[in-house]
């Protein structure tokens, strides 16, 4: 029916694994990133004694944009690897 490709368990849990891989890839740096700014505010915040939300937001805000800006190109282009695999299996 599908070109000879019987989509048993074993492919499932290998695009469902593939899928995690690439969700991990795209999403681990900008977390990291916003955690390391994170504990980086927090310590001069204590150090100084400022206790202002706005700053600890605004600079992860500003992580994150930043890393879409630099980092946009290369995320799309692993989207775009990921979903022509998947276009593949379907055909």
């Amino acid at each position: 029916m599908n070109g000879g490709k019987a989509m048993n368990s074993a492919n499932v849990a290998v695009i469902f694994g593939d899928g995690l891989g690439v969700a991990i890839r795209l999403g681990g740096p900008i977390l990291l990133m916003c955690m390391l700014v994170g504990v980086i505010v927090a310590i001069l915040q204590a150090v100084t004694q400022i206790h202002e939300q706005s700053i600890s937001f605004l600079l992860k805000l500003i992580v994150v944009v930043l890393f879409l800006i630099l980092g946009g190109n290369w995320m799309l282009r692993l989207l775009q690897e990921y979903t022509y695999k998947l276009f593949d299996l379907m055909v």
